[in-house]
This record gives C-alpha cells, sequence and structure tokens, in this order.
C-alpha cells in the first residue's frame, strides 16, 4: 500500500471546473502521486462543529454559489462514497478525545468536487468529506489533522480544499487589475512559515500573520490549510508547492503538497 502525500487544493471560483486551462496544472499534479485508494476531503464550504462525516455513499452534489454560467450546475462527480473510511475516522477522532457525528445525506459541495474534477475526474475514487470544525477554533483544527494522519500510510489522500488568500471584494473578473502588494504579502509570509515549519504562526495566524483580515475577511478559506498542516506534521513531512500564482487579481492559487 502507498503512502500517500498531503495535499492544500486551492479550488478557486466554481468556474474552475469548466477551465481546462487552469484545470491542467491540478491534473499533472495529481499524476505525479500514487493513486489513491480513498480520498477524504475538509472544504471550507462545509463548517460544522464537533467533527462530522458527511455521505457514504453517491450523492448528487451540492451547487453551493449563485449567478454563473448553467453549465455548471449540469456536472455530475458520482464517485462512490468511503463508508469504511468514515468508520475509520470516527474510530480515530475518538481515539485522541474528539467528538463526531454524522450526516449522511450531505453531498461535496463545490470545493471538493470542484478540484477533484481535474484531478481524478474518472469519479471512480471513495470520497468522504468531512466538516471543518470552525468553532472548536485553530488549535482543534490543527489537532485534527493530527489525528487523521495515519490514513496516509492506509492510501487515503488527505485533501483539504479552500483558498489561500480570499477577499471577494478585491477580486477582478475581468483580470485587468495588478495583484496587490498585500496579496504578495501574505502569500509570500505563508509560503515562508511553511517551509520554516512554523506550526505556532500559522495557527495563531491572526498575531502573526501580514494583515490576515485583509487577505481573509473570515478565516473559512484558510483554516482547512491547517487540517493539512497538523497531518503533515506528525511525520515532519516537508512541503512543496505544485502550483502558485494568482488568479483575478487577488485570489491565489498556491496548492501545497507536504511529503
Amino acid at each position: 500500500m502507498d503512502e500517500l502525500p498531503i495535499v492544500f487544493v486551492a479550488h478557486g471560483a466554481p468556474t474552475l471546473a469548466l477551465d481546462g486551462k487552469k484545470g491542467a496544472a491540478l491534473s499533472e499534479w495529481a499524476r505525479s502521486f500514487p493513486r489513491p485508494d480513498a480520498i477524504l476531503a475538509v472544504s471550507a464550504h462545509w463548517e460544522r462543529t464537533p467533527v462530522f462525516t458527511g455521505a457514504e455513499d453517491t450523492r448528487e452534489l451540492i451547487y453551493d454559489f449563485h449567478g454563473f454560467p448553467a453549465e455548471l450546475y449540469q456536472l455530475e462527480y458520482p464517485a462512490p462514497g468511503a463508508a469504511d473510511l468514515a468508520g475509520e475516522v470516527r474510530s480515530l477522532l475518538s481515539a485522541n478525545g474528539q467528538r463526531t457525528d454524522s450526516a449522511p445525506d450531505r453531498g461535496w459541495d463545490h470545493g471538493v468536487w470542484v478540484p477533484l474534477s481535474h484531478m481524478f475526474p474518472e469519479a471512480d475514487i471513495p470520497l468522504l468529506q468531512l466538516s471543518l470544525p470552525s468553532e472548536a477554533g485553530p488549535e482543534a483544527i490543527f489537532a485534527l489533522g493530527k489525528a487523521i494522519a495515519p490514513l496516509r500510510r492506509r492510501g487515503v489522500l488527505i485533501m483539504a480544499s479552500g483558498v489561500l488568500v480570499h477577499n471577494l471584494s478585491t477580486i477582478d473578473y475581468r483580470e485587468r487589475e495588478a495583484t496587490p502588494q498585500w496579496a504578495l504579502d501574505f502569500d509570500d509570509w505563508l509560503a515562508d512559515s511553511l517551509v520554516r515549519g512554523d506550526h505556532d504562526a500559522l495557527v495563531g495566524y491572526e498575531r502573526h500573520a501580514p494583515d490576515f483580515h485583509r487577505s481573509h475577511p473570515t478565516p473559512e478559506h484558510f483554516t482547512p490549510l491547517l487540517v493539512a498542516a497538523g497531518a503533515a506534521s506528525v511525520d515532519g513531512l516537508r512541503p512543496g508547492f505544485p502550483v502558485t500564482g494568482f488568479e483575478y487579481a487577488s485570489l491565489s492559487r498556491r496548492c501545497v503538497q507536504f511529503g
């Protein structure tokens, strides 16, 4: 059984699902590591505390956006569920003193199916989504990652999904504006903190990051990274950046691979 990396993927705007050019970077990235036996996803778009496991069988997608092209709402990603993985996750979290619950009727939101439509377009890998326990705070989110870390040695791809600079009030869909300096500064700080393995800075982002609330008026697109970083910390996995740069002026495309 192959050990899998731990990844953070920038899921971008929902229209990424229709963009073969931008999606090609995700496709190439996914081909560079072993094929997973299952995928465990944590997305910015499902916040619920304590940690909930989602659907354990194939469900209709959640199109949790509005005002986009009609064809986007016709896309499907009929991956099989991962009931056995759900049981493993609950056991691991229970052993670490973390309470769990389940939401078996909840399908996958666009933070999950948009990037996976490029990374694993056949939709044939069992998939389970966990909720992001935002109300528990950043330390608990980091601890969640540590608790599920053993799964990477069992053929499971741990995938966190968000956007590492995410201020929708500053994006330029016409892409006529340059990336603002504050976004570049935050992106640089983040990459440096990851390379140095400075978990205290990541967990204490409100104290340490430059102008955090300008890059993230709300933190839910940043904090999935803490799940990935927490999981990576168990085996001391170092980060790489398979996709970088910005789109729409200030929306980060940075993806992270640990291991």
